[in-house]
Parts: structure tokens; sequence; C-alpha cells
């Protein structure tokens, strides 16, 4: 809290009658309002700019000279958990590219711990250089179709609700839930109509979306074309253009976003893994590329910072001003959004910066539950006598799937992959200790010619999704996984060829960003091997198992057609 001896020096040091505690010299400040450029000093007091458009001595110094300084970037919506390491590892992955504030949902830790998972998260946003902050999660379990670890309802909720770093109620996946006025989502609904309440809407369109926004929603991730953005800005919905390691949105959104809709858009990465990070960035990738397709610069960095403030009631950032919180970007060039320097809260991101932290101990080492399978864990039966099955087709960048259909081959061991046609076998298996649910079906899109990749990330209840050209090799893979505590693994010809351990939870690793990275290539390399196609196979497997995300998934229950709500018969 600002005390009113630190705030008389706040407003000594803007007039310059005493010095700041640090001043960025000679900077071109970008204004994301006008869109002008000033050569000029930015002063700096404890967390908060006290002065700019004028000349400053501080105590600190950081030569500006031909670069340029824009307002932190915020992250509006993201996991931080499918980055695959701890809060405090994100932190120190991502603060350096100018992200200095993230809007995270939990939803991930919350499915396989509940309000544990929770309160891990609020302890870490308690010690991060980098401004965290949590909307709790609304949908665990997502849906009723899947078996997650762990249940949350409005009482179990609301004693975070006024927790400091706390925004609101996170993404309202069961759009049904909330058309067909659900007792218990409409308990969650009315508990945050004071706050903020982040949507998650994918396709809906019409008088549904209307219905939807009825219940005081207000944003959205979800929206893959831009016609489905422009109805919902057209019904003041704001627009997070989500570009991650597995939905890649912004080539489709990027038209939306000009001189007329910048104030109502704004960026999100959703999931994105530490190996895309270190190749490609983080929302600085988005900001670069959304430049380089004509998007107007200022309005690119406004929809990056202050749009993304004002949408989410953060009323003390997003701009480089006097009065305003001191998050900076440092760039060497604004065109591609090179940066050199970060100032979050006032302070220079250093690696020092970093190691004042006090960590926070991990949770939930104990929650892979699944035993040991045999390779007849998949075998799968045709439906009533028929070699004609529905198949889920998986293409690049979407997590949107699609229904196809293909005749299968039987034998012995049931129904069999056909690899000529690029169909292999998918299977989710409970892993939380409850039932030991194992359900099977048939996956396009991957290219796998031998072998099984698995992965204990699996949106949203995070069972064990394995697929595979073999029975064999999927027992093979899934059985490491088991003894890892969860993670991904790759099997090819009865032995794992690649790993990582996600012990927390099934979902984060106890290693550096930099570790993560490296595993993460070598299994890049080994699903390579087997002939995958797709650039992100991992996530692209975790999401095989969201069944709120059209249109066939695949669960612990079974094949699930999302347009219908209900299984595949």
């Amino acid at each position: 809290m600002t005390n009113p001896a630190l705030l008389a020096r706040m407003i000594m040091a803007g007039q310059g009658k005493a010095p700041a505690d640090l001043v960025i010299r000679n900077i071109g400040l970008l204004d994301v309002i006008t869109g002008k450029i000033t050569a000029t000093d930015i002063a700096i007091v404890a967390d908060r700019i006290v002065g700019t458009h004028a000349s400053y001595e501080g105590t600190s110094t950081i030569d500006g000279t031909g670069r340029f300084a824009v307002p932190g970037f915020i992250d509006t919506h993201l996991h931080i958990e499918s980055s695959l390491v701890t809060p405090l590892e994100f932190d120190r992955c991502v603060l350096p590219h100018g992200v200095t504030t993230v809007l995270c949902d939990p939803h991930e830790i919350a499915n396989v711990l509940g309000a544990e998972g929770i309160r891990y998260f609020l302890d870490s946003a308690d010690r991060t250089i980098m401004d965290v902050r949590v909307n709790l999660s609304s949908c665990v379990p997502a849906t009723p179709f899947e078996t997650a670890g762990a249940q949350l309802e409005i009482g179990d909720l609301l004693p975070f609700r006024d927790h400091p770093k706390v925004v609101g109620l996170a993404e309202m996946m069961n759009f049904p839930g909330v058309l067909n006025a659900d007792p218990g989502i409409l308990a969650k609904l009315a508990a945050f109509q004071d706050g903020h309440i982040d949507g998650h809407a994918p396709l809906l369109r019409g008088t549904e979306l209307n219905g939807y926004l009825a219940a005081g929603i207000r944003t959205d991730h979800e929206a893959t074309s831009a016609a489905e953005a422009r109805e919902k800005l057209a019904k003041g919905m704001a627009i997070l253009i989500r570009e991650g390691s597995v939905s890649k949105d912004l080539e489709a959104l990027a038209e939306i976003l000009d001189e007329d809709s910048s104030s109502f858009v704004a960026l999100c990465t959703d999931d994105r893994n530490p190996l895309d990070i270190a190749e490609e960035g983080h929302l600085d990738s988005s900001i670069r590329r959304l430049i380089a397709k004509g998007r107007p610069l200022h309005h690119v960095y406004r929809a990056a910072s202050h749009s993304a403030a004002r949408i989410f009631g953060l009323k003390d950032r997003g701009l480089v001003a006097p009065g305003w919180r001191a998050d900076i970007a440092i760039l060497d060039r604004l065109e591609d959004c090179s940066v050199s320097d970060v100032i979050c809260a006032g302070r220079l991101v250093t690696p020092e910066l970093f190691d004042t932290r006090k960590t926070v101990a991990p949770v939930g080492l104990t929650s892979m539950k699944a035993k040991p399978v045999t390779s007849n864990a998949f075998v799968t039966e045709p439906r009533t006598g028929q070699n004609r099955v529905p198949v889920i087709g998986v293409r690049p960048g979407l997590i949107l799937t699609f229904r196809e259909e293909a005749s299968l081959a039987t034998t012995h061991q049931g129904l069999q992959p056909d690899l000529e046609a690029d169909i292999i076998k998918v299977a989710v298996i409970e892993r939380h200790g409850k039932n030991g649910n194992i359900g099977r079906s048939f996956v396009t899109g991957f290219g796998l010619k031998r072998g099984a990749i698995a992965s204990s990330v699996g949106h949203d209840s995070h069972n064990i999704t394995v697929v595979g050209a073999t029975d064999e090799d999927m027992a093979v893979a899934v059985n490491r996984l088991i003894e890892l505590g969860g993670g991904f693994a790759v099997a090819d010809g009865g032995k794992v060829t690649a790993e990582l351990a996600l012990p927390i939870a099934g979902l984060m690793s106890l290693k550096s960003f930099e570790e993560v990275a490296h595993d993460l290539h070598h299994l890049r390399d080994a699903a390579k091997a087997l002939g995958c196609v797709l650039p992100e196979p991992f996530l692209q497997v975790a999401f095989l198992a969201l069944p709120v995300i059209p249109h066939l998934k695949m669960t612990d229950r079974g094949l699930f057609d999302v347009d219908k709500f209900d299984f595949v018969n």
C-alpha cells in the first residue's frame, strides 16, 4: 500500500523537485492511444511511473537512446500448467519477453487436485516477479462425461473470491449448462455478477450467443473466424486473439484488429509450451506477427496492454504515463517487438531479481493412481458387428476436431488401425483412481507409421491419453507414464525412446524451463521418427480428450459427440 510519505516522494519526483528511484533516459515513448512517439525521460518511484515528457534525475538510470518504451504486455487468458513448468519457472521464462501481467486459470491443476491446486497457484502468485492474477476455475469437471480428479462447486470457490490476486470467474466452458440454466452453473454466475466473468463459447452464434451473454459473460478466446469474432464484438463481447502452441487463431482473426476495434480486442496464448516460447516468443511473437500482417502498429500495442487492462478491470496499468504502474517493455525496434529490457513494478528484470523470490513447495506428487496395463487394454471391438466406425479427425493448429468415418479390418484382436490411410488407435485411461475406465476409438491426422505417444496432460480432466499404431507400444508408453507420475512418453518397438516427467499433478515439471525445452526437442524428434506430421504432437494429443470443443472427442467413458453433447452410440 502506498503510504503518505511515499506518495509525497512520488509527487515531488514527478515535479523534478526530488530524484526518482529509476530514470529511463532519452527513450522513444510510444503513446498507444494516439500513436505519437516522443523522445523523453521516464521517471519511476517505487512501483509507479511519476514523470514523462520531461528530463529527470534518478538514483539509477537506464540509457534508452535509440530504443522505444511501450506498456508491459498482458496475457489475458492462459493456463500456466500448459507451459509444463511451475509458476515460478514460467515467471522466469516469460517475463523477459515483456509480459508483465498474466490472467491465468488454474483449471488444469484444479481438475486434478481441486482447491489445493488453486491454493498452490495463489501462493505462487504471491511470490512471482510478474503480476500473476487468477480467475477462479468455473468448470471442474468441465463436463459430466469424463472422470476428473476433483469437483468444485460454488462453496469451494467462494473462500478464494476476495483474495487480492483473484480477478473473477474463469472461462465458462459449459455453455450448454448456461443455456439450459443448470442450477450449479447459475450459482457460480450469480456469485460473480459484480466482477469479471470470462467466456468460452466456440462457434456459438445467434440467439444462443445472446442467451450466453445475458449471464454477464464479457470475453471470449475461442473465436476461430473473423465472422464469428465480429458477431461477438457486435454483441459487446471482447475478443481475445489466441495464439498458442496448438490453438492458432491469429491468422484468421488478425483482420478484426483495427482503429475501430482495438479497445475491445486483447491478446492471449491459452496454452504455450517453453519450446515454442524459446523458439518464437510469447505475446511478443503475436505482436510482431500482427504488425507484419499490416495491423496498425500502435493499435496492436494498445490491444496488448491498455485494452487488456481495461477489459479485465486492472485500472492501474496499460499506459506509460505518470501515476500508472511501472510495467514497461523496452524495445530495440517497434515493428518486430524486439524486447531488450523489461521493467516490472518499477524493477529492472535481471536474473538476480528472480533469485529474490521465496520458493513454493510442489503439490500433487502422488496424483497418478492408474494401474499398469497390458496390450489387451487397447483391443477395440466393432460396434454391433459393424466395421465402419467414426474417426476423430485432427488438423494442425486446431483444437477443433472433425468427424470422419472409415471401414477397418477386424481380427481376433478387434478392429485394426489402417496405417496406409493414417488411421491409428486412441485411448483415454482414467488415472485418478476412481473407476479404471478406458475409452477406445480411432484418430486420423497424426501420420504415425509405428509406435505410440502418451500424455498425462489431457484437457480437461487430465487422464492418460495415448495414440498408437500398435497395442504393444501403447501399453509401453502408458506404463512408463505411470512410473514417472505423469508426463509425456514415446514408445517404439517395445521401448521408450523419449520422455518428460511431469510429477506435479501429472502436469508440470520440477525442472527448469531450459531443461524442459531440451526434453521437448528430444520428444518431438522421437515423434517425428514414428512418422508424426504434427508440429506440436503432445499438446495435440492432450486436446483429444477435451469434450467442450467440437466436434468429436475421446474421454475415459467413450467417444463423445460435442455437437450432440452425448456419447457416440
